[in-house]
C-alpha cells in the first residue's frame, strides 16, 4: 500500500491507496522567509502605485475627515489576516498612524451571495487588535438593497448595485488571496469587489448560463475570460486604489506578497501563481481520489475540487471525493438546494438544456450547480462517491452520485467523524477495483490528487494553445482541445 496525506483544511489523515496509485502534487513552493518584512515591502514598494503612506496622505489632504474601507474576504478564503503572516493589521495601523480615527475606518467582509459571518467566525478570523481598537467589522449583504448603490449596468447588459458602505468610502482598499478559480481564472484582486461586494442582481449575467458555458471561464484563464473581465469592469467602476494580495503554498505558507494597482498587482500575482499551480499527467485514470481542502466548508464550495478531477478522470472513470463540510449550512444556500437537487433528478444533459431555456428563472447559485453539471458531462453521475461526515442522512438525498458512508461498516455511518475517511477510502477504491476487474480490465489505474482543488492538471497529449498558451505561461506544445466539457485533457 501508498500512504497519502489528505489535508482538510483543520485536520490532515493519513490515507492508504493502492500500490500502483500515482500521487499527483504540486511542486514544492518556497515560502517566505521573513513574512512580516515582505509584507511591509510590498506596501512601501507597490505595484503600479505609489506607496501605501503617499495614497494614504493624498486623501487626507484632500479630505481630512475621510473614511477608509478594508475589505476583507469571508472563511471559505484561507487569507492570512492575523498573527505573523497576518496582511490587514499592517494596513490598518498605518491609517491609525497617518490620522484615520477609528470611527473612519471600517473592515467590510465581501460576503457576495455567502451567510453573513457570525462574531465568534470574525473574531477568530481577523486579527484581534481590530476589535480591540473598536474598528467596525460588517458584513455585505448583497440582498438588502436599501445598503446597495447603482452604478448602473455592464457593457454586457448587468445591472451594478455596489454595497454603500464601499463606495462612501474616500479610500478603498482590497485583500485577499490568489487562488485558481474555475470560472474566473484566479481569485483576488477584482473579486473582492465583483462578486464580493455586488447586489444579487449583478449574478445573474455575472454567474449566468451562457457565460459559464464560455470555454474560457476557468482555472487560470484571465485573456478573454467573461466572468474575469465582467468583474473586472464592475470593480472599474466601483474604484479600487490599492490592493494586497498573497499567495499561498499548500500548507497555506506566504510565498509571495503583491501590493499596489488593481490590475498590475494581481496580474504578478496571477504569473506567480502560474508558476506554481500546474501539475503535468500523462494520462487518464480509472479512479481518482480527491478533497476538497480549506475551501471545502460546504458542498456548494466543494464544486471547484470536483471540476478540478475532470481532466485526470476516463470518460467512465470513478471519483471520490472527500470534503469537510463544517458551515452551519453543510449543503449550502436553499436555492442551492433546489437546483442541485435538480441536477440530481434529471441529470447533466437535460439540466443544461434547461438552463439556456427562455423558460428558465434565473436561481441564485445555479453557477455552482452548472460547475457540477461539467463533472457529470465527463463521468456519470453513478461514478462518483461524495463524502462528508458531517452531513445527515437526509442531506446526501439531495446530493448527485453515491452516498460515501454506503462504503463504512453500519456503526460507523453519518457519526460525523473525520477518522472514518481512511476506511472510507479505502473501501469505496477496493470495490471500485474489483468491479472494473470483474469487468475484464487488466490493468487499472489509480490517481490522489494530494493538493485537492489547488493543483491544475495539465496533460501532455492534448495541450492547450493559442489564449491558453499565453494565460499559462508555459511554451506548449500540441493539438487543440475540446473544452466546453473538460473532455480530454487541459
Amino acid at each position: 500500500m501508498k500512504t497519502g496525506i489528505m489535508n482538510l483544511g483543520t485536520e490532515s489523515l493519513v490515507i492508504d491507496l493502492p500500490d500502483q496509485t500515482d500521487i499527483l502534487a504540486l511542486n514544492e513552493a518556497v515560502p517566505l522567509e521573513n513574512k512580516a518584512d515582505a509584507i511591509q515591502a510590498a506596501l512601501n514598494h507597490p505595484i503600479g502605485t505609489p506607496g501605501l503612506d503617499q495614497i494614504i496622505g493624498s486623501k487626507l489632504q484632500t479630505n481630512p475627515a475621510a473614511r477608509a474601507v478594508v475589505v476583507v474576504s469571508d472563511n471559505t478564503r484561507p487569507v492570512p489576516y492575523k498573527g505573523e503572516s497576518g496582511i490587514l493589521w499592517p494596513v490598518i495601523r498605518r491609517l491609525l498612524e497617518h490620522g484615520f480615527t477609528k470611527e473612519r475606518i471600517l473592515v467590510l467582509v465581501a460576503n457576495g451571495t455567502h451567510r453573513a459571518l457570525a462574531e465568534p467566525e470574525l473574531r477568530s478570523m481577523l486579527d484581534p487588535r481590530v476589535f480591540e481598537k473598536g474598528i467596525q467589522v460588517k458584513n455585505h449583504n448583497c440582498r438588502d438593497h436599501t445598503h446597495l448603490v447603482n452604478l448602473g449596468k455592464t457593457s454586457r447588459g448587468s445591472q451594478i448595485h455596489i454595497d454603500s458602505d464601499y463606495m462612501a468610502a474616500d479610500l478603498k482598499i482590497l485583500t485577499g488571496l490568489v487562488e485558481s478559480h474555475f470560472m474566473a481564472g484566479a481569485s483576488g484582486g477584482r473579486k473582492s469587489v465583483c462578486p464580493g461586494l455586488i447586489g444579487e442582481e449583478g449574478t445573474y449575467v455575472f454567474h449566468g448560463a451562457p457565460m459559464l458555458a464560455s470555454k474560457n471561464a476557468r482555472d487560470l484563464q484571465l485573456e478573454n475570460n467573461p466572468c474575469h473581465e465582467e468583474a473586472l469592469e464592475i470593480a472599474r467602476k466601483a474604484g479600487v486604489d490599492f490592493i494586497i494580495n498573497v499567495t499561498l503554498d499548500r500548507d497555506f505558507r506566504i510565498t509571495g506578497v503583491f501590493a499596489g494597482d488593481l490590475e498590475k498587482a494581481h496580474q504578478s500575482a496571477v504569473e506567480r501563481l502560474q508558476k506554481d499551480s500546474c501539475i503535468q499527467i500523462s494520462h487518464e485514470y480509472d479512479i481518482v481520489v480527491t478533497h476538497a481542502g480549506f475551501m471545502g466548508v460546504n458542498h456548494y464550495q466543494t464544486a471547484k475540487a470536483g471540476v478540478a478531477a475532470i481532466p485526470a478522470l476516463k470518460s467512465n472513470g470513478k471519483l471520490i471525493l472527500v470534503a469537510n463540510n463544517t458551515d452551519p449550512n453543510p449543503i449550502g444556500s436553499p436555492m442551492y438546494h433546489t437546483v442541485l437537487g435538480l441536477l440530481t433528478l434529471i441529470g447533466a444533459d437535460k439540466f443544461k438544456q434547461l438552463l439556456v431555456s427562455p423558460d428558465w428563472s434565473f436561481i441564485p447559485d445555479q453557477w455552482q450547480v452548472q460547475m457540477w453539471a461539467k463533472l457529470f458531462n465527463k463521468i456519470p453521475m453513478d461514478n462518483f462517491v461524495y463524502y462528508s461526515p458531517q452531513l445527515s442522512q437526509s442531506d446526501y438525498r439531495l446530493l448527485p452520485g453515491q452516498d460515501g458512508n454506503r462504503y463504512l461498516p453500519p456503526a460507523s455511518r453519518y457519526h460525523g467523524s473525520l477518522k472514518t475517511v481512511p476506511v472510507m477510502i479505502h473501501n469505496s477504491v477496493q470495490q471500485f477495483t474489483t468491479e472494473l476487474t470483474n469487468e475484464g480490465k487488466k490493468e487499472i489505474t489509480v490517481a490522489y490528487l494530494k493538493d485537492g482543488p489547488y493543483g491544475i492538471l495539465l496533460g501532455n497529449r492534448q495541450q492547450a494553445t493559442g489564449n491558453r498558451q499565453q494565460a499559462i505561461g508555459m511554451r506548449l506544445e500540441g493539438d487543440s482541445y475540446e473544452d466546453n466539457n473538460y473532455a480530454g485533457f487541459i
